[in-house]
């Protein structure tokens, strides 16, 4: 994965970094509460030998000295020394236990002992330190005399006395907090970077570059209100999700404008991705734009166009199919435009030998004779093979994506099945992305994908002006004069 790759990851799984590092932090400040303060008393001492005072006794004597030191290191926390502590001190513990509090070190070239004490009490630590280096000094007094009972000729001196500390060695508060912190936002990026590479979900553009290079005709970004209102008519002018579907429009006119049919199938993977809602709002963003349009709801097992725009749905396109009524009298219009809605009639047992017989293919090339655009909603690729068959027989496809409702493996086996049918796709859509984030909408982000389309990526082109007109103007620079076969 890139840098990009990271960053974008970060961004989607913020709130979870956040939860971790917060979680992190509680529970560095919680175990410092939970430690019981450590106080750590300090005293030091001076090994000297005795000597004449001449220049070589004093060299002879400090390397003497420096010998000795590591040695009396080692015996602090042995019961020779510790023993008397004990027992001065009327500690009620033994001199191994008091061992793990007592600790002692001298530098290298150095002829000072530090004897450290930890204990929960300031007081006692100090009390401890203190006897601990009164007893060294005994002890090593009594290590190196002379078996001739004379005096030692080593002397230990305390130079720094054991004082009470004020403040506790332990816990360190502000070390935990870094730590536990350090550690939540670790934790949190991990879990971040694990679920990511696990979640298979296509949540954006992204996620679609992995499995493929398919051009990317726009972004619906979702809305709650679309859900009772789901028609572009029932959205101001110029709304976002208004905006979204003339975007559409305009790049899907730029990626069929090679092609001779007029015949456009909306599918998607599964059900639930939005492709009748996206289908019927592009048909009215078509009609919208000046051109005739007729929608076609070939969805013969769960037809919903009729529903969103309140039609009839009894007499429709199986009516057609079976040769009982003609398609010009099963067309009903709609709106203020040029547009007409062929419903899916009556539910047929057997949806996939209607669509892919010789009279379906009769009846879109007459519909592409009467109009300028025809729009297909077909059934989800992957439950049925109704739109891998229908795919042949159109113009192009578009797959509507929805976002965090596909995964890739589903995604990539409906991708599969248009390619094994030979069908053209003309690009993706991807439908209720989020507002916000990495996977949000813009405008300037989304493009039909083509190379030569480079620059209006980068500034792409919106239409203004009256609703029932917006974008004509543009749509004529394109494909020169309108269709006249219409009407």
């Amino acid at each position: 994965m890139e840098l990009s790759d990271y960053l974008r990851i970060l961004r989607r799984s913020w709130l979870l970094i956040t939860v971790c590092a917060v979680v992190g932090l509680l529970i560095g400040g919680a175990a410092s509460l939970a430690i019981r303060p450590t106080y750590t008393a300090q005293t030091k001492l001076f090994v000297a030998t005795q000597s004449s005072g001449s220049v070589q006794d004093l060299q002879q004597g400090n390397t003497f000295t420096q010998a000795r030191v590591q040695s009396y290191v080692e015996t602090v926390t042995e019961p020779l020394v510790l023993q008397p502590v004990v027992e001065s001190l009327g500690l009620e513990i033994t001199a191994e236990q008091l061992a793990g509090k007592v600790s002692a070190t001298a530098d290298l070239n150095t002829v000072i002992i530090s004897i450290s004490v930890e204990d929960t009490s300031p007081v006692q630590a100090a009390a401890i330190a203190q006897a601990t280096a009164d007893s060294l000094v005994q002890s090593v007094g009594s290590l190196e005399s002379p078996a001739e009972g004379r005096s030692s000729p080593v002397n230990l001196t305390v130079i720094t006395p054991a004082t009470a500390p004020s403040q506790p060695s332990a816990p360190n508060t502000r070390l935990n907090l870094a730590l536990g912190l350090l550690v939540g936002l670790a934790l949190g990026v991990g879990a971040a970077v694990l679920r990511t590479t696990l979640d298979t979900r296509v949540r954006g553009e992204s996620d679609l570059r992995r499995i493929s290079d398919a051009p990317l005709l726009g972004g619906i970004s979702f809305d709650v209100d679309a859900q009772k209102k789901p028609l572009l008519t029932q959205a101001p002018a110029q709304s976002p999700r208004a905006e979204s579907f003339r975007q559409i429009r305009t790049n899907l006119q730029f990626a069929h404008v090679s092609h001779k049919s007029k015949a456009v199938l909306i599918t998607s993977s599964l059900p639930g991705e939005g492709k009748s809602t996206t289908a019927t709002n592009l048909a009215i963003a078509i009609a919208q734009s000046g051109q005739s349009v007729v929608l076609v709801d070939a969805d013969l097992r769960r037809p919903r166009v009729d529903e969103y725009l309140g039609l009839e749905r009894n007499a429709g396109l199986t009516t057609a199919l079976i040769g009982r009524a003609d398609v010009e009298d099963l067309l009903q219009p709609w709106g203020t435009e040029e547009l007409y809605i062929l419903t899916a009639g009556q539910i047929p047992p057997n949806p996939s030998e209607l669509l892919g017989s010789d009279a379906m293919k009769q009846l879109i090339t007459k519909l592409e004779q009467k109009f300028d655009a025809v729009i297909i909603d077909a059934p989800p690729l992957l439950p049925v093979t109704d739109a891998a068959v229908l795919a042949q027989e159109v113009g192009g496809v578009v797959l509507v994506v929805g976002s965090s409702k596909v995964r890739l493996p589903d995604l990539q086996k409906a991708l599969g099945n248009l390619n094994m049918v030979d069908a053209d796709l003309l690009g993706v859509v991807f439908n209720l992305l989020p507002s916000k984030g990495p996977d949000a909408y813009a405008y300037s982000y989304y493009s039909y994908g083509s190379t030569e389309a480079s620059s209006m990526k980068k500034a792409p082109v919106r239409a203004s002006g009256p609703s029932k007109n917006n974008g004509s103007d543009f749509d004529e620079q394109i494909f020169g004069v309108r269709s006249q076969t219409s009407k």
